[in-house]
């Protein structure tokens, strides 16, 4: 076990930006760090919430990593729930709106298992519970396709991350690719490795009925990483009533940085306050359509 003893909003960057009744916390996902939230932080500022931004103790912007990564700690989710607990605490925030990107959806979710109280509301973005496919459902890949990815990474971690990048995120938006490669490469193999193993071997659809807080699922139409069925699973197995779902009509497994404008907006109806309310449907280039389910 590695010993850590700074305290953990500095070892994770973590910052509070703006100021409001509601705390909005932006959790990045597998390679990225909080820039990813840089073309949605400052609408949401201007919404009269604060902003929390952090990066995760895999991320290659944490300078501690050395000390604050822990392999058998963070060998499971369960480790970087009990960070976000422990860094929710200590920032004295509570009831915020959770933004899980990717794996820090089901992060959020453990994290609300523990300590329900610190949150108000989680939104899902582009989550999943499992990633390998099984008899009875489609996370997205085959056993031999997580095998291939991660001899990938073995063989040539720079060639993999290039590649990857280019694969989920929006091709349409090649300077978003180009800043997520460059944060994969900021990670350490050693580090990227053994962690992808733990995303694409995890399964946590047993907890999704023991999800209380509620929940907003925010899925895009074409992700390459996560099935529109995985969306629709996480919906039904998520605790009774607990949950909407948001389809936005979008490619790519990063809305955040190819489709801001459309997120910010299903953000801002989260707000105490926001008009909309809590629609479920699909969010394209125009309206939305709401469809109560």
């Amino acid at each position: 076990m590695v010993a850590h003893t700074e305290p953990l909003g500095a070892s994770m960057n973590a910052k509070i930006l703006g100021s409001g009744p509601t705390t909005v916390v932006l959790a990045h996902g597998f390679g990225g760090d909080q820039s990813v939230w840089d073309k949605i932080v400052p609408s949401l500022v201007q919404s009269n919430c604060q902003v929390l931004v952090f990066d995760w103790a895999f991320s290659g912007a944490t300078e501690a990593v050395p000390s604050l990564y822990d392999p058998a700690r963070h060998a499971s989710y369960d480790g970087f729930a009990s960070d976000l607990v422990s860094l929710l605490e200590e920032m004295m925030v509570k009831s915020v709106v959770f933004v899980g990107h990717s794996m820090s959806g089901m992060i959020g979710c453990l994290a609300s298992i523990k300590r329900p109280q610190l949150f108000q509301r989680l939104v899902l973005l582009c989550a999943s519970p499992r990633y390998v496919n099984t008899d009875d459902f489609q996370g997205g890949f085959e056993d031999s396709d997580v095998e291939k990815l991660i001899s990938s990474m073995e063989s040539d971690y720079a060639a993999w991350a290039t590649g990857f990048s280019g694969l989920v995120v929006d091709p349409n938006h090649p300077a978003s690719a180009d800043k997520f490669c460059k944060c994969l490469l900021l990670m350490r193999p050693e580090v990227a490795i053994p962690l992808a193993k733990t995303i694409f071997y995890s399964d946590h659809r047993d907890i999704l009925g023991d999800v209380t807080v509620p929940c907003q699922i925010v899925h895009a139409t074409n992700d390459i990483v996560v099935p529109n069925s995985v969306a629709l699973y996480m919906q039904t197995h998520i605790g009774a009533g607990k949950s909407t779902l948001e389809m936005m009509e979008i490619d790519g497994h990063f809305p955040q940085m190819t489709a801001p404008g459309q997120l910010i907006a299903v953000l801002r109806s989260l707000l105490p306050g926001a008009s909309g309310g809590l629609a479920v449907g699909h969010i394209g280039a125009g309206a939305r359509c709401a469809v109560e389910l």
